[in-house]
């Protein structure tokens, strides 16, 4: 087993305490967020405290670093991207030097460090039209990196994608299924001019005010109703997922999340995938391909407020689906966390500057 590099301190990353109505606030801000005019006062009559208590803690939960963000979560998919999770080789001693190069890419939303061989793990996109595509982007990056190997592991079948943290339930919460769902595989569309003004204009950080939609639709010309409509459309079209607050793991509780990593017989894979994925804290579930020394057909991560509430979740999958054949990845060190910003220049000028 490769040595870990030793974690590095997160300024500020200890959980801070917050009361119940605030945990009822950020299961709503995480799920439960409306496309209307005035999003916050419908949020205010669910978590049933009035529309200004709710704006209020919404912006000390942000100046708290608890909420990272409110903002539209749009599929990459659907707006033709190409995206794949990487596991690398790189120098134990010195990942932050391979870590700086795979974070320079618009791309990589997620880079960690992981227990294993395959040592560093991030995931990366590529925008549609992209001169070195998906496979060259990765033989750039192996080369600066001076990456000993990487697997690649493209999504082969989603059974889940959806991160909300469940701030009110227990181990036992987390640790219950829901019911499962089929497995979900949306095609990319063909997006307008005013899909793309919208996405430009909406990603990033939503303003916290009674009509958060407002400053959009002026910067676009348009009223709010016919941006909200045009939302509306975007996600019936499944371009948009939906608005939501993300949260700071570690400040809202959750400190420890494990890759949990299944010897998933191939027959079984479609039975199993959709029960593995129902855990409420299983936020995201694939089915990914297989190599000589990686066996793994089934990836789950599991999100938990210590280790011990992962294993439990995980230790719960076991016992429901008599899957045996496992390994759990912990992360020890986050090089970087990020929502991917779409349709800008600088997916073009790295590739100009690396082609």
């Amino acid at each position: 087993m490769a040595s870990v590099a030793k974690v590095r301190s997160r300024r500020g990353g200890s959980a801070v305490p917050m009361d119940d109505t605030d945990r009822r606030l950020l299961n709503l801000l995480q799920g439960s967020f409306p496309l209307e005019r005035r999003p916050f006062l419908s949020v205010a009559g669910r978590a049933e405290v009035p529309e200004d208590e709710v704006l209020e803690r919404t912006r000390r939960l942000l100046a708290d670093r608890i909420i990272r963000q409110v903002t539209p979560i749009f599929d990459t998919r659907v707006l033709g991207y190409r995206s794949m999770l990487v596991a690398a080789r790189v120098d134990p001693e010195h990942p932050w030097r391979a870590a700086k190069i795979v974070n320079s890419h618009p791309g990589v939303s997620h880079n960690y460090l992981r227990n294993h061989d395959f040592n560093m793990w991030f995931t990366i996109a590529v925008e549609p039209g992209s001169g070195l595509g998906l496979d060259g982007t990765l033989e750039v990056l192996e080369r600066l990196t001076g990456a000993d190997s990487i697997r690649k592991l493209p999504t082969l079948r989603l059974f889940k994608i959806r991160m909300d943290l469940e701030m009110e339930g227990d181990t036992d919460a987390l640790s219950s299924p829901t019911v499962a769902v089929e497995p979900d595989e949306p095609e990319a569309i063909e997006l307008s001019e005013l899909d793309l003004a919208v996405i430009r204009t909406l990603q990033g950080d939503m303003p916290v005010q009674p009509e958060p939609f407002a400053p959009a639709a002026a910067q676009l010309g348009l009223s709010q109703e016919r941006l909200l409509e045009h939302l509306e459309s975007m996600r019936q079209r499944r371009a948009l997922r939906r608005v939501a607050a993300i949260l700071f793991h570690r400040r809202a509780g959750f400190s420890a999340n494990g890759m949990g990593v299944w010897g998933v017989p191939e027959e079984r894979v479609a039975e199993l995938g959709p029960k593995m994925a129902a855990f409420r804290g299983i936020s995201h579930c694939y089915q990914r391909p297989t190599y000589e020394d990686w066996p793994y057909s089934v990836f789950t991560m599991a999100h938990g407020r210590s280790k011990d509430e992962c294993d439990a979740i995980l230790d719960s999958i076991a016992e429901s689906t008599g899957i045996a054949d496992r390994r759990t990845l912990y992360s020890s060190t986050e090089f970087k966390k990020t929502r991917l910003l779409y349709f800008t220049d600088e997916h073009r000028r790295w590739e100009a500057e690396h082609s």
